[in-house]
């Protein structure tokens, strides 16, 4: 019984052909991607080859690392790297089998490739002044390995270029059986110097730092080495900053059913879910003690949870062709950004806004953190979602008028109101139907693609309607259909932005 983990990051182009590569001959009993909150298509093409897909809660290696070994059933754990196509047919039973026999407890990998500079260079070199038994080693830093899952629920994953390294002196360090398996050639791009230079770094430091920890000989005489591991930021350069149109869409929209009633009836906690949102109005207080429901919860369980929710067929074709045409799209959620992350990733969305759940080892501890895009500058203790609106205009330096928002709830009315344009889907609240400039179908995105294309750049994106009406003593789904008659009535004026009255 064999789970394989393969973390990604902006590997749209080999995911698909990993995945049928490995399932030609190999036994394989699970397939899990780990997308490292990819900006290309990573997701989707994985989830072609019904694979099973979960979001890492934040960037990293060892993060995605450690998140599919909590997703995984087996005992039997197989790393692989997903941009490479070349692998034997059979390299999941290579590197497994001598776990599955037990002739071995974690199983490192060699191939035949050019030699490595970084493990030439830094790693060897210092293995063999720290960590002398480990210099036979042919490729210490290889990240194909195979290891039993109570070994790798014991051990620290470094989140970065170090984790491989980190392991292998872990395996060691507890004095468990390894093994060396030649897995052939294999074929993979030389990556940049820059990328050589942060690997390097990163790699002597998890050294250095597991050599510290063992109270390894010698390395008082190199005590000024750290400044080898010294990290370097990386700029940057977001394209999508030079977009001047932008769509919001909150989660709800897209997702049949909420995900926090969703995991409450998962967890039997029904009845105490609506207790809180009965008792406690007040939006900061009611999200923290609904987040508190999921103390103990592990990141791929909750992101299980939203897999089940059905989520609107064409939003991500819809999304796909939106981002085409210059739009940046932007998922909003005023629930948990591990789940609003993932349903960003896997209907191809740019960025996501969402309250931070925070995770230790990828458990949830049942706090919760408001992010400041949730705050007004004038009242920073006072959450209002609403507030997400300016915050992306200002960040993404994108004109309000520029702006399509898309929400069903009572608390979206204040961005339907300030958006260039506010829709709603048919089965929205009555009073946010009150203020939309148009009302959607419930189910499909599709009519977006109508209503936001082809505008002329030189004129204001979008036409408001001239006038709102209030909605009392109206009964609200008529309010709605009279916004829906108003837009279409103003629409065939010249484009104009109206007042609102």
């Amino acid at each position: 019984m064999v789970s394989v983990v393969i973390p990604a990051l902006n590997e749209g182009g080999t995911i698909r052909k990993v995945i049928q590569r490995i399932r030609q001959a190999d036994p394989v009993m699970e397939i899990i991607v780990v997308d490292d909150n990819s900006s290309d298509k990573t997701v989707s093409e994985a989830l072609k080859e019904n694979a099973r897909v979960i979001t890492s809660s934040r960037k990293g290696k060892g993060i995605s690392m450690r998140e599919g070994l909590i997703a995984a059933t087996y005992d039997t754990i197989v790393y692989l790297d997903a941009d490479i196509v070349t692998y034997p047919k059979n390299i999941v039973s290579m590197l497994a089998d001598p776990i599955l026999k037990d002739e071995a407890d974690f199983v490192k990998s060699f191939f035949d490739r050019q030699a490595g500079r970084v493990t030439q260079l830094v790693a060897k070199p210092l293995l063999s002044i720290f960590f002398p038994e480990l210099e036979k080693f042919t490729q210490p830093l290889s990240g194909m390995i195979a290891a039993r899952k109570d070994f790798l629920e014991q051990v620290e994953f470094e989140n970065d270029y170090g984790v491989d390294i980190a392991l292998l002196i872990d395996a060691y360090s507890k004095g468990i059986r390894i093994q060396e398996i030649n897995i052939g050639y294999i074929k993979n791009d030389m990556q940049s110097l820059e990328s050589l230079g942060k690997m390097s770094r990163q790699v002597s430091r998890t050294i250095l730092q597991r050599a510290a920890l063992l109270s390894r000989n010698n390395l008082e005489t190199l005590s000024d080495i750290h400044t080898i591991s010294d990290e370097m930021d990386i700029a940057v350069k977001e394209s999508i900053l030079d977009l001047k149109k932008m769509l919001l869409i909150d989660i709800s929209v897209v997702m049949e059913y909420d995900f926090n009633e969703t995991a409450a009836a998962y967890y039997d906690q029904d009845e105490h879910y609506e207790w809180i949102k009965q008792t406690y109005k007040e939006p900061t207080a009611r999200l923290q003690k609904i987040a508190s429901l999921l103390k103990g919860k592990s990141l791929p369980e909750l992101q299980s949870i939203a897999d089940s929710i059905p989520l609107v067929e064409d939003a991500a074709e819809v999304i796909g062709r939106l981002k085409k045409e210059g739009y940046l799209c932007v998922l909003v959620s005023d629930g948990f950004d591990v789940v609003a992350n993932h349903i960003k990733n896997k209907l191809g969305f740019d960025y996501c806004f969402a309250n931070h759940l925070p995770l230790e080892k990828s458990i949830t501890s049942g706090e919760l953190v408001f992010p400041e895009y949730f705050k007004r500058s004038d009242e920073p203790e006072t959450y209002d979602k609403s507030n997400v609106l300016l915050y992306a205009t200002e960040k993404f330096n994108i004109p309000q008028k520029n702006t399509v928002f898309v929400g069903n709830s009572e608390q979206d009315i204040p961005m339907l109101k300030a958006a260039g344009m506010g829709l709603v889907t048919a089965n929205a609240v009555s009073e946010a139907g009150i203020w939309a400039d148009k009302v959607l179908p419930a189910g499909s995105l599709k009519p977006l693609l109508d209503l936001v294309s082809g505008q002329d750049k030189d004129k204001s994106l979008f036409t408001r309607k001239s006038a709102r009406y209030t909605a009392l003593g109206v009964v609200a789904l008529g309010a709605a259909f009279a916004g829906y008659y108003l837009y279409n009535k103003t629409r065939r004026k010249p484009a104009s932005r109206c007042e609102e009255a």
